[in-house]
């Protein structure tokens, strides 16, 4: 048995919000500095629009191969190797991206950072959810979703105040990780986490999950759920300047987009953290959430971004609250599997969501390609009903987790 619950501003709490500020600072930057970046090192007009998608696409190769490795060692070694080793690969990595001088090494610095930025968020809620009363557990992991997204506002603010300094971000990015591994040095594992393993029950075994259907369909579901998130951010937001130019918006400021969606983002998450431990149910607040989505998604599309860069900016804001589900579906992945499988299911959850968005990219170049719609107006908002409804049956099929007893363990 757990000998210690915490509080919602415990320590744990603190330190993981502080851990997904920087990994989301790290993780965004890419998408903020990618135009000066570029434009620096000699890639300009449609290369830019490829190569940024490459980038994005190894990126999140490296997170989905981050968050199994990551997560299996979670299990294995516990929470804390995780929050330890994490934050030291991607700091060491964005440090390093400010030194570039090529492409090919943006690339593969950026696939090693997605590496490391893998096990922070599913850590944190991990351990967290692990060591706080089950009423608190989504106001905790509010609390750490909601801070750590500020960390793009931050990234926005840097960029804006060092006047495109695109170096500056990623040296001062790394620098916020290094500084953020000593206090990490004081986190310990969970009570619940110590007592199963010390009782010689097998941990972070991957193919448990695929040992029966039941459970590797949960796990599924869990994945589809956080997809439309990522459509959001990787297509919707990152290529906002793309979609302003085809509506005839002028003036539009897509390091600004991004900035503007996380803050929606940030507000989004708590609120529907909030909103799931008011009504005490998850599903629920997805439903509502989804449906928020939904309006929004239709509206870009229908409303061509509002017609003028200040509209598309609150439309793109809209986008990001209806968006603000990572808390939920993340806190709900961990609620699911056992403490045997936990950190393995929570952490490479969020990041095979994240790794979805390469191939989301690929059916969205193919559909846009002369062979099929040849418009890249209409395939983005197909991609979008198909992410859409994907996530909307997966919560259907999803068993309610609020108030779930985490003290259990996967046979």
């Amino acid at each position: 048995m757990q000998p210690k619950q915490y509080s919602v501003f415990s320590f744990p709490v603190i330190v993981g919000a502080l851990g997904f500020f920087v990994d989301i600072y790290d993780l965004q930057v890419f998408g903020i500095t990618r135009i000066a970046s570029f434009k620096e090192l000699g890639v300009t007009g449609d290369a830019a629009k490829t190569v940024g998608e490459n980038i994005i696409g190894w990126q999140m190769m490296g997170l989905v191969i981050g968050g199994i490795a990551w997560g299996i060692l979670g299990d294995k070694k516990g929470r804390k190797s995780v929050l330890f080793g994490s934050i030291l690969l991607y700091s060491l990595a964005t440090i390093a991206n400010g030194f570039v001088q090529d492409i090919t090494t943006y690339t593969a610095l950026r696939f090693i950072a997605g590496l490391g930025l893998a096990g922070e968020l599913g850590a944190s809620i991990t351990l967290t959810s692990e060591m706080l009363p089950k009423e608190k557990r989504g106001i905790a992991s509010a609390i750490i979703a909601t801070s750590g997204v500020m960390g793009t506002i931050v990234a926005y603010f840097v960029h804006d105040l060092s006047d495109g300094n695109w170096r500056l971000c990623y040296f001062i990015g790394g620098g916020m990780g290094l500084a953020l591994l000593f206090l990490r040095m004081k986190v310990l594992d969970s009570g619940m986490y110590d007592a199963v393993k010390k009782g010689g029950v097998k941990m972070g075994n991957l193919l448990m999950i695929f040992a029966t259907r039941e459970r590797f369909v949960r796990y599924f579901r869990a994945i589809m759920i956080g997809l439309p998130v990522w459509y959001v951010i990787g297509v919707l937001i990152t290529f906002s300047n793309e979609f302003a130019t085809r509506f005839g918006i002028v003036g539009f400021d897509q390091p600004k987009s991004l900035m503007l969606q996380y803050v929606a983002l940030a507000f989004g998450d708590m609120s529907a953290g909030i909103l799931a431990n008011y009504i005490k149910s998850r599903k629920k607040t997805l439903y509502i959430y989804y449906s928020i989505l939904s309006i929004f998604i239709a509206l870009f599309f229908l409303l061509k971004g509002g017609g003028s860069a200040a509209n598309m900016y609150l439309l793109c804001m809209g986008l990001g609250f209806g968006a603000g589900i990572s808390v939920l579906y993340i806190t709900m992945s961990a609620e699911q599997f056992g403490t045997n499988l936990r950190a393995t299911a929570a952490i490479s959850i969020p990041n095979l969501v994240r790794g979805f968005l390469w191939p989301m990219l690929l059916l969205f170049q193919l559909l846009r390609s002369n062979v099929v719609l040849d418009d890249y107006i209409t395939a983005a908002w197909v991609v979008g009903i198909i992410v859409m409804l994907c996530g909307w049956i997966a919560v259907y099929y999803t068993k309610e987790t609020f108030g779930k007893e985490m003290d259990f363990i996967e046979e």
